[in-house]
């Protein structure tokens, strides 16, 4: 499971890959869960979401949709306004619109940091995000899994494009609206199984199944955010071996990790 991954940097570099305006106030460049950072949007969309319903556990139907298939971005209908894109702050770990309080929203957002793409649409956490279609793109430089395989401690390693592109990958988003008033604006990354993936599958615990965010085609970033919820997992699939590097890590209290793109 991945539990930390690296944000964009430059902050031009969001205009460039993904259309939107850099975050407002800077992101720390390692990011953990609960911390804040972003994912992006259809404005159009974005806007018109309603608000979540009493936090209560509920069962949501998907709105329409303009249909779309994974090699392309162009769905069948667009509105000219769905195709505008939008930066959205947000802490990693989704807070479900159900959860009861903010105390028990902070315990369970660390614990929802991913989300399988085969439970997506019938595990508790997330049927609900998924079946309002609230389906979002996450910004990312590249991610980290454990290298166990010379046994003892396991070696933090940095998975990112040969290319060295940013990656969007497939992510759920969530509003929290608490008794009192508070929001909370969260998201999770979707993993896909990766047992028979060239080169995650050497990756996380032994015996575990393996896994790795799902990352986006570019050309399919508008057509994932407007799929039909029954086509959406189409998208979900794993990004070829041969198009990523993996490079250990070290980490020391006064350096940044080696592989850190300045």
């Amino acid at each position: 499971m991945t539990t930390q991954y690296e944000t964009l940097r430059p902050e031009e570099t969001y205009r460039e890959a993904f259309g939107v305006e850099p975050p407002a106030t800077p992101v720390e460049r390692l990011l953990w869960p609960r911390k804040p950072a972003g994912f992006v949007v259809h404005q159009a969309r974005w806007n018109a979401q309603p608000s979540p319903p009493e936090n209560t556990p509920a069962n949501t139907t998907a709105p329409a949709q303009a249909e779309a298939s994974p090699g392309s971005d162009e769905p069948t209908a667009p509105a000219p306004a769905d195709r505008t894109r939008l930066l959205v702050p947000a802490q990693w770990g989704l807070v479900p619109h159900w959860v009861k309080s903010a105390s028990d929203a902070k315990l369970r957002a660390p614990k929802l940091v991913t989300a399988k793409s085969d439970l997506v649409s019938t595990a508790t956490a997330f049927r609900d995000a998924w079946l309002a279609g609230q389906r979002c793109i996450v910004p990312m430089q590249a991610f980290f899994a454990d290298d166990y395989r010379k046994g003892g401690k396991p070696v933090p390693t940095r998975i990112a494009r040969v290319d060295g592109k940013p990656m969007g990958v497939a992510g759920l988003w969530a509003r929290w609206q608490g008794a009192e008033g508070e929001e909370i604006i969260s998201y999770a990354l979707i993993t896909v199984n990766a047992n028979a993936h060239g080169l995650m599958n050497r990756y996380q615990a032994p015996g575990s199944e393996k896994s790795m965010p799902a990352i986006l085609n570019e050309g399919a970033y508008d057509a994932w955010l407007n799929a039909r919820v029954e086509k959406a997992k189409e998208f979900l699939r794993l990004y070829p071996a041969q198009s990523l590097l993996a490079n250990p890590v070290e980490k020391k209290a006064d350096k940044a990790p080696k592989g850190w793109l300045d």
